[in-house]
């Protein structure tokens, strides 16, 4: 598939999608859950009609922000079931959580890890370990919101989220800890560079190989106009991961941060197209001539999620860049944001990057839905790497969900990767998964 391919298919699918006019399966869904919610009022509620029904539409448009949020992912928790609020209706507190449980089975070339990823295939698999199966509690997680208006600093927001994935997949560790202050939001948040909703529905914790991701402190800007563009600016405290040669060279530490900004269409909520760009400061020292060096990484992302049609939902999106492996969640389990140069090994550069992925959802009901994703990642060095060396990949999925209720959740997937290297040699793995997922 060629980028001008896809980026006409996402065109052909924005198109689709804005002349399908009833209310799709998923908004449906999501509406359950907006009404799934219990609320305590901790100083009285009010007593009219009219004081009830406005006080009615300011919960549901407290809770919406839940589920309508630029940058909320399939996996991210909802609202909480119990949510606080003042009489007024002017401030809301909810603490909620999930219990999620994954249970898996690999087999021809078990991928060592809870998470499916093409890059971790063996490609010498030991005959006595080509099976493996296991479970884990990852994505267990705890969290607390508030979501206020005050006269002086407007509407407002405060997230904490909290997931057991640390040590040995049961530590506890921090995911997420912002606050937005109307159109800022300044913290430890999810990368402007990334566009979860526009990445498709997975047991899997991993997902598409070729996603964008990404959690930074940053201070982002966001401005909606008409509830329709979306242009969005950010300055984000970088992660580097550089593929240093002792003796030739020496990775420098950050010093300028990650510029990333988007510009976005959205035609109705949960359905947007968006394009994102991020330029970096990547830094090296040559140990030869003791000079520091900097290099330029920057990259473009295209996304996309619609529903053409009520039970049907289309995810699509690609991105090409320069030294920006840390942003995929591929690349990422190696040091590609700067490599050596194969012809003078004193010199570091930033090498060129190429991922796509397709996703489609169908809904067979609000409640149960299947998918299937395929996706792939393409390392683009300047020069041929080593034999041994990561060239692509492909992932696959198929999977059905099934929401029980609005907070029970289960669904099983099957999924297929294969993993090349520059010597042609090549491998794949499969995985057969459950989740099982209780909210709160």
């Amino acid at each position: 598939m060629t980028p001008k391919s896809f980026i006409a298919s996402i065109i052909t699918l924005c198109t689709l999608s804005v002349s399908a006019q009833s209310l799709s399966h998923v908004d449906t869904e999501l509406d359950s859950a907006m009404r799934s919610n219990k609320v305590i009022f901790v100083d009285g509620r009010p007593g009219t009609d009219s004081e009830k029904a406005a006080d009615v539409d300011s919960i549901r448009r407290v809770i919406s922000t839940f589920y309508y949020d630029q940058f909320r992912h399939f996996q991210d928790p909802g609202a909480p079931y119990f949510l606080f609020m003042s009489k007024d209706s002017g401030l809301a507190m909810g603490i909620g959580g999930a219990v999620r449980m994954r249970g898996y089975y690999g087999w021809n070339g078990a991928i060592p890890s809870t998470a499916f990823v093409p890059y971790l295939i063996p490609m010498t698999p030991v005959v006595a370990e080509r099976r493996h199966i296991g479970s884990t509690p990852a994505g267990t997680c705890l969290y607390f919101r508030v979501l206020g208006q005050n006269k002086a600093l407007g509407e407002y927001q405060l997230y904490i989220e909290a997931n057991f994935n640390g040590y040995e997949k049961r530590g506890f560790h921090l995911k997420k800890a912002y606050a937005i202050i109307n159109d800022f939001t300044v913290g430890y948040a999810t990368s402007t560079f990334s566009d979860p909703a526009a990445e498709p529905p997975t047991v899997d914790a991993q997902g598409p190989n070729s996603k964008v991701a990404g959690t930074n402190v940053l201070i982002r800007y966001m401005h909606a106009f008409r509830e329709r563009l979306y242009v969005a600016a950010s300055v984000e405290t970088p992660h580097v991961q550089i593929d240093a040669t002792p003796d030739y060279t020496r990775a420098l530490s950050p010093w300028l941060p990650d510029w990333a900004a988007f510009v976005q269409y959205q035609w109705a909520p949960g359905q947007h197209v968006r394009l994102a760009g991020i330029l970096r400061t990547l830094s090296y020292r040559n140990l030869k001539t003791g000079t520091n060096h900097n290099a330029l990484g920057r990259g473009l992302h295209l996304s996309a999620v619609a529903h053409p049609t009520r039970p049907l939902t289309a995810y699509a999106s690609i991105h090409y860049g320069r030294g920006i492996g840390t942003y995929n969640a591929e690349l990422s389990c190696g040091n590609y944001d700067l490599v050596p140069d194969d012809d003078d090994p004193y010199r570091l550069y930033a090498p060129r990057s190429f991922g796509w992925l397709a996703g489609i959802q169908y809904n067979f009901r609000p409640d149960i839905f299947v998918s299937v994703t395929a996706s792939q990642m393409r390392y683009l060095p300047d020069s041929p790497g080593a034999p041994d060396e990561y060239k692509y990949a492909f992932f696959g999925c198929a999977n059905v969900f099934w929401n029980l209720t609005p907070r029970i959740m289960v669904g099983a997937e099957f999924d297929a990767g294969m993993r090349r290297n520059f010597s042609g040699e090549h491998r794949q793995a499969y995985r057969a998964g459950a989740v099982c997922q209780f909210a709160f």
